[in-house]
């Protein structure tokens, strides 16, 4: 179940309380990719969630390293003055986490290292008392390929480290880390609840963990991983029967040609993205997912063609079909434009356009419907560690972009998906990146062959209008990247 419709007086789902979950680890054990991954997923059930990062607040508060004083990082002897720095800034992360327990959050990420048996009793104790949920979350990790692509591609190019010559960078940031080594204590509490991670997603162990929200934080973080890849969306091509539904057509001759440029573009994209990471296509495969709608599924079938006339090497290539990836059910509104519904269903659509997520039309889906049956599908995507092309439609696009950017699940049918644009995305450890590429202006973009119309008589699937000002991702060439 994701998105409940329903709330509580409280605020709090699940009769699950207040939870805070308290990461614990050394550094660049993937302590912050787990925090922001698990935020997210939390956000998308509709539990209110937040990550409090102590290395965050401590660079907004104090700035980046140089301005901090030799003995900060390291850890036994210290001079008052650093010591009271330390607890300014642990206040301050304590204070923001009760914040935002006070004004109505359910779930707190506590994202530090927390490394010393001491600093969890006397934090855990502090939490305890006011009746909340203390989790010990525990990140180790002896891979030492992880432990140096986490440094490379999230640590040294923090403020910490802006203007270091990168190799200096790693290195200072080793001994930081042994400097941590020789004083931490793993998580031996067991009157504690606690979570122990290996290798980010190798191994998992649970203690104590009770209730449904704490077995679904289980269940999440038993399906994700660090690995760097990929997410590409686009539509399907267009299909000679648009606007039904029910029909199921194939695609239209302009919708052939589309499904070839897709193709094209997608391998000249990836080969340009894997070659600045210096990384040889061959040894990445490339996974596809379809619907079982034959626009969709036909639209991949040139990627099971590949050819030596291809421009780029060839890569390997995988397509499954996934039947829960249909389009949303537009039930009796199939094939109707909104004008007509306005005419023959009035009190329909003013419901509708009260609420266009949690809506659902007679015999039909409404958005909420759509998260609930593809939330099997988002764990598949956290557990996919290839990258990722998904050719689908627009309303379960949709519902997998707002998932993966971290958008409210009002925004979900706000967020326009226009056929023609690739939407390329990449997590990180501390958010998203996302960009969209424009590749095709043919039929089925638009009803004359240009711009970004839609087919006025499929409203119900690529409804992005009438939505009161709601803010929606751009599809333009360029897209900033938009942090989840």
């Amino acid at each position: 179940m994701v998105a409940p419709l329903y709330t509580t007086a409280s605020g709090l789902l699940f009769h699950a309380g207040k939870i805070l979950v308290v990461t614990v680890g050394l550094p660049a054990r993937g302590k912050t990719h787990i925090s922001r991954a698990l935020e997210r997923y939390l956000r998308w059930t509709g539990v209110k969630t937040q990550v409090v990062s102590l290395g965050d607040y401590r660079r907004k508060i104090l700035g980046g390293a140089q301005k901090l004083p030799p003995d900060y990082f390291t850890l036994g002897e210290k001079s008052p003055e650093t010591v009271a720095l330390r607890k300014r800034i642990s206040d301050g992360c304590e204070q923001l986490i009760w914040d935002f327990f006070n004004s109505g959050g359910q779930v707190v990420i506590y994202d530090a290292n927390n490394g010393t048996r001491e600093r969890r009793q006397a934090l855990a104790e502090k939490f305890d008392k006011e009746g909340i949920h203390v989790i010990m979350l525990e990140s180790l990790c002896d891979n030492e390929e992880i432990i140096l692509s986490n440094i490379r591609s999230v640590k040294i190019s923090s403020p910490d480290y802006r203007g270091w010559d990168p190799e200096k960078a790693v290195q200072d940031y080793y001994g930081r880390i042994r400097d941590h080594e020789a004083h931490y204590e793993p998580v031996e509490e067991t009157d504690w609840p606690y979570i122990r991670i290996v290798n980010v997603g190798e191994k998992i162990m649970v203690n104590r963990i009770h209730g449904y929200l704490q077995s679904r934080i289980v269940f999440f973080l038993m399906n994700i991983h660090n690995r760097f890849r990929t997410i590409y969306f686009a539509r399907s091509g267009q299909s000679l029967i648009e606007h039904s539904y029910k029909a199921d057509s194939d695609l239209s001759p302009p919708g052939w040609e589309y499904a070839e440029r897709l193709k094209e573009f997608v391998l000249d994209r990836r080969a340009k993205a894997l070659q600045q990471r210096g990384v040889d296509i061959e040894d990445r495969r490339l996974v596809v997912w379809t619907s079982a709608r034959r626009r969709s599924h036909h639209s991949a079938w040139p990627f099971l063609n590949l050819t030596e006339n291809d421009k780029v090497k060839l890569p390997r290539v995988k397509v499954v079909e996934k039947p829960q990836m249909s389009e949303i059910n537009p039930g009796v509104w199939d094939g109707l434009s909104p004008d007509q519904v306005r005419k023959f269903y009035p009190d329909e659509w003013e419901r509708f356009v009260r609420d266009p997520y949690a809506y659902r039309a007679p015999r039909a889906e409404s958005y909420h419907d759509l998260c609930v049956r593809l939330e099997p599908t988002l764990i598949e995507l956290e557990r996919e560690q290839e990258d990722l092309l998904i050719i689908g439609h627009a309303s379960v696009i949709r519902c997998m972009l707002a998932y993966l950017i971290g958008l409210p699940a009002s925004e979900i049918p706000a967020i326009e998906v226009a056929r023609g644009d690739l939407i390329e995305v990449v997590p990180t450890s501390y958010g998203v990146h996302s960009q969209a590429y424009h590749f095709w202006d043919g039929p089925g973009r638009s009803q004359n062959g240009g711009g970004v119309g839609k087919d006025e008589h499929n409203f119900y699937e690529n409804y992005a209008e009438d939505t009161q000002g709601k803010r929606r991702p751009q599809t333009a060439e360029a897209v900033d990247a938009i942090p989840s």
